[in-house]
């Protein structure tokens, strides 16, 4: 596990309006998900502009330990080399081990396709991983046969035994502390022996976006999916086909880039934004428009422009964009009031608390509720604004640095986890801010 550095980074002040172009490094969703069915298809996949960063990288790592290839090749994308994927040979065993880091796509996708071969796994990661919720994903997998031994605490670290197969057939799970504890299962329900039929049983399932992105990538490499009746979802046996794809640049990490130009009361560009997308970042439209910003897509480029204020708004279910969308409203002129994301209490932290925390350290005025957080304006002011560990903590810290002189964001570095380039992407968006400092570009 990578050593953690916890020096303080002084965010990027703009004095003026921005106005930037930006392009940002691939879907760490897509690219995570892509990778999963590489690895169990039929024939040799390529991956053009996949991310490349600490979540995708321990992906291809774990992938490799279980006995795929993944080879970099030379592509032409902007931010790394192509991944070409050799399947997985699931009729050699061998034991493994996986290191997840603090990836929930790797500590929940990885261990059922690690069911499939013949032999021990063993999975851990960086001590928060260690209290990220695991139990849907063991006891779905005890529930299919499979030999787990977690010291019955379903939690990281824990060990799976399979014996080359998984009957699969009808598994009932309560998914409502994550949806990946629903792709994960239908990843790989396609190489189950009887597929899969899956249902929810328990509280709502959190980030259903999600789910839907993972039918589509299914369906899209040749896999049956049945989502038509809600909470079930039946994965039909059959082959999973090779594929050569172009991976959608992330457009979650997006969202700080865009919410520059509300804090500046500037304009954003980013080039090529789907038409149609199963990225719950393209809520970035609706989302910013109610915020205040002037929001059009035309001719593949998204454009947003903010205006002299940010709108607080009451907005419900923006998941992984809640971060973002906190800065935003702690800089807004009116109340916002966010709902239906309570499961992020279970994130790369306590996303609720930490954003609460830290916001109300530079003099903000944000509660947790039951199921989110009510922000009333407040002036802030400089100070440290610690991160956790969380990617999408540091990039709210930037948000809120880029309008608030004096902000420090502790820990930059965890941006690696889903986009290694950010501070440098960021520091040219702000120079064009800083008509003095504007001579280095985009």
């Amino acid at each position: 596990m990578t050593p953690v550095e916890l020096s303080h980074w002084p965010a990027p002040y703009a004095t003026s309006s921005v106005n930037a172009t930006v392009q940002v490094p691939g879907s760490k969703s897509l690219t995570n998900r892509f990778l999963i069915l590489a690895a169990l298809a039929d024939g040799q996949s390529r991956l053009r502009a996949p991310l490349i960063s600490r979540d995708s990288i321990l992906m291809v790592e774990a992938l490799r330990a279980l006995g795929a290839e993944v080879t970099e090749i030379a592509g032409d994308g902007a931010f790394g080399p192509d991944l070409l994927v050799t399947p997985i040979d699931l009729s050699v065993g061998g034991d493994a081990a996986i290191d997840c880091g603090l990836a929930g796509t790797v500590m929940r996708f990885v261990p059922p396709l690690a069911a499939l071969r013949q032999g021990t796994t063993s999975f851990d990661g960086d001590p928060h991983a260690r209290q990220r919720p695991m139990g849907a994903v063991i006891s779905a997998l005890r529930g299919l046969g499979v030999d787990v031994d977690d010291d019955d605490d379903g939690l990281l670290p824990f060990t799976l035994t399979g014996t080359g197969s998984v009957p699969g057939g009808r598994l009932v799970v309560d998914a409502s502390a994550s949806s990946q504890f629903v792709s994960a299962l239908l990843l790989v329900g396609a190489r189950f022996t009887d597929g899969l039929q899956l249902e929810h049983v328990g509280p709502p399932v959190p980030s259903l976006d999600h789910i839907a992105m993972t039918v589509d990538v299914l369906r899209g490499v040749g896999v049956d999916v049945d989502d038509s009746v809600p909470n079930q979802w039946r994965v039909s046996s059959g082959r999973i086909s090779a594929f050569d794809l172009r991976i959608e640049q992330d457009l979650s990490n997006a969202g700080p880039f865009l919410a520059a130009a509300l804090v500046t009361a500037g304009t954003v560009h980013i080039p090529n934004w789907p038409a149609g997308t199963s990225q719950v970042g393209d809520q970035w439209r609706q989302i910013l428009t109610q915020l205040g910003a002037d929001v059009t897509l035309a001719r593949g480029t998204l454009t947003v422009t903010g205006g002299p204020t940010i709108r607080g708004a009451n907005l419900a279910d923006t998941s992984e964009l809640a971060p973002t969308v906190a800065a935003l409203c702690a800089l807004a002129d009116t109340p916002s009031v966010l709902t239906g994301i309570a499961h992020l209490r279970g994130h790369e932290t306590d996303r609720l608390k930490a954003l609460a925390t830290e916001i109300n350290r530079l003099g903000g005025d944000v509660t947790e509720t039951a199921d989110g957080l009510s922000i009333k304006p407040a002036p802030l002011h400089g100070g440290v604004f610690r991160t956790y560990e969380d990617h999408r903590m540091a990039t709210a810290g930037a948000i809120i640095g880029l309008a608030v002189p004096g902000v420090e964001v502790e820990n930059i570095g965890t941006t690696a986890k889903t986009m290694p380039q950010f501070p440098q992407l960021w520091a040219d968006l702000a120079a064009t801010g800083n008509p003095a400092d504007a001579g280095s570009g985009l």
